[in-house]
This record gives structure tokens, sequence and C-alpha cells, in this order.
């Protein structure tokens, strides 16, 4: 199994330079290699594969020196992430889609670098990065398994972290019997089909008057100046810190629900679809269940529980006692079936719904 590990890493001035250099060398190759597949197919009609332009990659770091400054890996991935690019949008052209055109990026735009196979190498609490030097990073927790890529990013914030991808073999542990159907929402963050229910946090709504105030301030700066800097800085900021609570929340709220139950069943949502709603997308987008839902599915792996995703058509609407429809508006926060007489809160009743089709789905 495959699973990533981030780690705060403190680079000294110079490293940070070094780092920062870096990221605008690849930055270069990018642009280039994408002006190069985008002209060869508009004047040419010829597409340019991911291997001749490696073999580009080579005459350009004999026409620029600073090129050699950047080990050799880190280049390749860089027309890698191109060719991948390119890959996609065709792909969504296909299915019917309206992508857009790979984009050039602009001077900051570039943020990351990854080192495939080889130029890295961690020791204690210093990581070594070929061209760059040992880098003083925090283990916050122990490496394990097999590390395969590191990939090292600097956030919006000017803060660099190091991402390993890590091969390992989960221990084998014991089937738990415990299902749980769990319906998401926006009145509570998510109700359980055994009547539990978790609060929405709010982290948007919560800092929503803070981001404002900076958005204003950065509005009013003059642009080019040191304040205006300044200013994006500390919205930067407040985005991260909300990013940052979300993430942790969705964290331990999963590893809770993988580590009671066994069977957990989800709606496979369409999350993309339901922020058309512009009066309820600024919500959506807050409560991030995608995101819940993701990293409970990897959590449970480890754990030795499972997690399916069923239709969420009428999950909300059908009676979880009789079966028969029970139309009801988004204002409608009670089930009462006039069929069965059951009377329970419209999302337990959702939740229970959830939890059948997973386990039909199981037969």
């Amino acid at each position: 199994m495959r699973k990533a590990c981030r780690y705060r890493l403190y680079p000294s001035k110079s490293q940070t330079t070094l780092l920062e250099q870096t990221l605008e060398i690849c930055r270069w190759v990018y642009n280039d290699t994408l002006a190069l597949r985008k002209n060869a197919w508009e004047q040419e009609q010829h597409t340019i594969s991911l291997y001749e332009t490696n073999k580009i990659l080579t005459q350009w770091k004999k026409q620029r020196s600073d090129l050699n400054r950047v080990h050799s890996q880190v280049l390749q991935n860089v027309q890698v992430r191109v060719d991948l690019a390119f890959k996609s949008f065709f792909r969504r052209v296909k299915a019917g889609e309206n992508p857009g055109y790979p984009r050039f990026k602009g001077k900051g735009r570039y943020d990351s670098i990854t080192y495939k196979q080889s130029g890295f190498k961690l020791d204690g609490d210093r990581l070594h990065l070929s061209k760059i030097g040992d880098v003083r990073v925090v283990l916050h927790r122990p490496v394990e398994g097999t590390i395969k890529t590191l990939t090292i990013r600097r956030s919006s914030t000017g803060k660099w972290y190091a991402c390993f991808s890590v091969e390992y073999d989960p221990p084998p542990l014991p089937q738990k019997e415990s299902v749980v159907g769990i319906d998401v929402g926006l009145e509570s963050f998510a109700t359980f089909s055994n009547g539990e229910k978790i609060e929405n946090p709010r982290f948007f709504r919560t800092d929503e008057k803070d981001l404002a105030r900076a958005q204003r301030k950065l509005s009013k700066a003059e642009k080019g100046t040191p304040e205006r800097k300044k200013a994006r800085k500390i919205v930067a900021h407040v985005y991260e810190r909300i990013a940052n609570r979300r993430l942790n929340f969705a964290h331990q709220t999963s590893r809770k629900v993988v580590n009671r139950f066994g069977t957990i069943v989800f709606e496979d949502l369409n999350i993309t679809n339901m922020q058309k709603n512009h009066h309820l997308a600024k919500s959506i987008a807050d409560v991030a269940w995608n995101m819940f839902i993701t990293i409970t599915e990897s959590k449970a792996e480890d754990a030795g529980s499972r997690v399916i995703l069923v239709n969420p058509r009428n999950t909300s609407q059908i009676c979880s006692r009789c079966g028969m429809i029970v139309a009801k508006t988004l204002s409608d926060r009670v089930h009462s079936c006039p069929h069965c007489g059951l009377v329970m809160d419209r999302d337990q009743n959702a939740a229970i719904n959830i939890m059948r089709l997973g386990l039909q789905s199981q037969g």
C-alpha cells in the first residue's frame, strides 16, 4: 500500500534562496515544454511525446548552465507534469466535458518539485536534498515503510513541507462486525444510523469576518508595493488557518469512525453539481464532505474497516421502516410517514436507508 506523510521543513536563508531559484528554473522548463508541444501541434500537426521532450531537455542543459543546478530527475518530473496535463485535457475532451487547455505558469505559481528515485536522503532530523544541502526537518512521527518519492512544496504563506510517498505492508487486523450508515449534511456535519450526530464546525463561517477585513486591506493597497505584498500574505494566512482546521477535523473525526465501525456506508455524492446551487455553494464548500469521505477510506484500510459508497437517490425521501416515498423539502427536518406512522429525525432516517443500501450492495 502507498500513503503520503507530510513534515515541516525549516531551511536556512541560503537554502530558501536555492529552493526558490529551483522553483523558478522548473517553472521555465514547464513553460518552455508546454510551448514546445503547443507550437508543434499548431504549426505542424505533430504531437511531441514525453520521450522526445526528455531528449530536448538534454539539449537545453547544454545551452543554459543554470539547468545543471537542479537535479536531473526533478527536471524530468517537470516534463512528466506537462505530459499528464495534456493527457488529462484530452481525456476530458473525449468524455464530452469542456476542459481548459493547459496553461503557462506565472511568476510564483510553480510551488513544488519532486525527487522520483534519488537525490534525497533522510538522516535523523536532516533531509539531504541534491543541489540544496541538508535541510532541518521536524519528524513529528516516524516515517514507516519504504520511501519511494519526495515532493518539496512551498505553501502560499511561504512555509516549506516535505511530502514522502511511502510503500508499506499494513498489519492484518480483525474485521469488525459493526455497521453504520452516515448521512452528511449542513445542519449537522454527519448523522449516524444509530442516531448520533456530529455538529458542523463551520470553519469558514467562523473566520469569514477576519477574511473580509484582510481582503479589504488587500484591495486598498497599491499594486507592486510592500504593503500589498504584506496584505496578500495576511489573506493567505487566514485561508491557511481555515484549511488546517478543516483538515485536522476531518482526520480526527474519520479516525474515531473507523476505530468504532467495521463497515461504513456513505452516499456517493456529486459535490460539483451540488455546488451549482448558489444559495448553498459556500456552505457545501466549507463542510468538505469529499475530504472527510476520502480520508475515511484511506484510514479504513489500516483499521480493518471498509467504506461503501451508495447511490444517494431518494435516501432522504424513503421511509426507513415501510419503504414508501414521503416527499420533503429541505426545510422539513422531521420524517413523518403517513403510511406506517414512523416519526424520527430526517437525517437519521436517511442514514438508516444509506446503511440498508450498503448492506444490500454487499449481499
